[in-house]
């Protein structure tokens, strides 16, 4: 009797950006909440999912796509006070480890990687949720999960505030991260 071995099965997977959410919230005045997302979003997914320790994901984004709804704002965001767009154009992610593991929609684990902002890197837990697989119309086979975490702005050189008459500040500290990642295969 011969025992064969079997290869370890990866599939690359590559970001939809048109059916990709890349969104963020804050606090505004210690009361509000404001809400933004980024639409320039790039990226690929290396999946194990026989051993999803060896999984991996690549996420690249435009700081300067970043979407607030409010112009004035924005263009404020873009600049030195904030995402100093034109000293650093990109938002990197970068996977360190998968701790879980998901089989079926519902399935939640930890991905924790090494987030860039402003060329200032940390690392990043999210808690992530598969939303399972599909084939679209066109025959390609889709895959989603989203994602939700926090950080702390100031510790990637976001620090610009101001004070209120009251007491606090315009914007809060804590961003909350919140994505819905839809990415198509490669190696069909």
């Amino acid at each position: 009797m011969t025992a064969t071995a079997t290869q370890p099965r990866t599939t690359t997977w590559s970001i939809d950006p048109m059916h990709t959410g890349v969104e963020f919230s804050v606090r505004h005045l210690m009361i509000a909440t404001v809400r933004g997302r980024f639409s320039d979003v790039v990226g690929k997914l290396v999946l194990d999912e026989a051993r999803p320790e060896r999984s991996s994901v690549e996420v690249v984004i435009d700081a300067a796509s970043i979407d607030t709804r409010v112009q004035a704002r924005d263009e404020h965001l873009r600049s030195a006070d904030f995402f100093d767009v034109a000293n650093h154009p990109k938002l990197t992610f970068r996977s360190r480890r998968i701790e879980g593991s998901w089989s079926a929609p519902g399935d939640t684990f930890r991905l924790i990687g090494d987030l860039t902002i402003r060329g200032v890197t940390r690392e990043v837990p999210l808690v992530v949720t598969y939303r399972g697989r599909v084939r679209d119309q066109y025959g390609s086979e889709r895959i989603v999960f989203a994602a939700e975490g926090k950080i702390d702005r100031q510790e990637f050189g976001l620090t610009w505030n101001a004070a209120l008459e009251t007491g606090g500040v315009v914007v809060a500290n804590e961003v909350g991260i919140h994505l819905e990642i839809e990415a198509v295969r490669n190696d069909d």
